[in-house]
This record gives C-alpha cells, structure tokens and sequence, in this order.
C-alpha cells in the first residue's frame, strides 16, 4: 500500500524547523544558518558517487516517490495573495521533483508545468483530499511530504504521515518555528525504528506501530 513519507527534515537541537524572518535572501530564515548544510554537502557526495551515512538518507528520499506535498513557504517567500504570477519556485526552470507537486496555500493560481516532468498544482482542500490527488497522480508509489513545518504538522496531526526522518543538527536557534509544536495525539502510535549518527547530524526514522 503506498506510503506518505517525510525526509531530511531537519532540525536544531531545540526543535527548529525554521528561523524567523523567512524571505527571498534568506529562505530557511535567521538564526539557522547551516542547518542544512549536511544535506547540500551529501547532494554534492552523492553526485560524485561517494557514500556514506548523510548520502545514504539523500539518496532514500527519492526511492519510490511519485509525487510530493508542500507548503507555500516551502513553494516561496511570498506570502499572501499573489501580486503576480512570475514566481515559479527557488529551483529554476527545471525544478529536481519530475513529478506532480501539490502546494498547499490559501491564495490559488493556476496549475504551473515545469521542464523535466514537474507540474506545480495549488489547492486549498483538506490534507486529506490532497493527499488522495497526490495519491492518485502517484500512481502506486509513495508520496513524499516536505515543509514548511506547518504543512507537516496538519498531516501529523491528521494522523496521516507514515514515516518521518528527521536529522537533528548539532546546534541551537532559540526562535522560529518547532517542527513537532501544536501536534495533540498526532505523535501517537509512532516508534523510532532508526537512530544513526554521522559526523554532521543525527538521523531518526519514526514509523507508525
């Protein structure tokens, strides 16, 4: 049965998802700068056909998945409605997805195809409707959840993420947004089935029981 999967969600030792001010010079925001430089630094690795643990988890985020949910502040730094239409993503003409991507905003705009395969599609639907166009436009594989850490914690909290990986980096934001806040009983039911460190980070893997 196809999975939702979380992947390289990374995080402070204080929970960080993101720090505050996000914006177009500063995507993940201030206070977190080189959060995710172990996971730039294993796209690299992986490229030039190294190994190791962080590549490993790179590499395990791409296996099966058929397309992926995200939210607007993943999507861009723009917030509210849209002033235009010339925003097209932080990844260029030919975006790395090569598949459906479903951007969760309140503001729609039309459906947006990409070079390589990706189309961006915008919705407002429950998570639970989206998840089953995501689903659907999979066609068998899994779907990959990404961020911002809201978009993940509506699906946690609706109980719908199957397997969450989260890498915890050595270092403190104090401000910005938890990833695992406002969850109620949606960590319910969940085990850590994977605990592994590399040298940058520290690799978690929860499933559902």
């Amino acid at each position: 049965m196809p999975k939702l999967r979380a992947h390289n969600l990374t995080i402070t030792l204080d929970g960080f998802a993101t720090g505050t001010g996000q914006r177009l010079d500063a995507p993940f925001g201030d206070g977190v700068d080189g959060l995710h430089d172990w996971m730039f630094a294993a796209m690299r690795d992986r490229a030039e056909g190294k190994t190791g643990i962080d590549v490993d988890f790179v590499a395990r985020s791409e296996e099966n998945i058929g397309a992926t949910i995200m939210g607007r502040n993943m999507f861009g730094p723009l917030r509210g409605p849209w002033q235009d239409e010339s925003w097209t993503g932080w990844w260029g003409d030919n975006p790395p997805y090569h598949h459906d991507v479903f951007v969760r905003t309140h503001h729609l705009r039309p459906s947006l195809p990409m070079e390589g395969g990706t189309t961006f599609h915008f919705s407002d639907e429950p998570v639970e409707t989206v998840l089953e166009r995501a689903f659907d436009a999979a066609a068998g594989r899994d779907v990959r959840i990404g961020g911002g850490p809201d978009t993940v914690q509506q699906y946690l909290r609706a109980q719908l993420v199957d397997e969450l990986h989260l890498a915890i980096a050595p270092m403190l934001a104090g401000r910005g947004e938890r990833l695992l806040d406002n969850l109620g009983d949606g960590v319910d039911g969940y085990r850590v089935a994977e605990l592994t460190s590399s040298a940058t980070v520290t690799h978690a893997v929860l499933v559902r029981r």
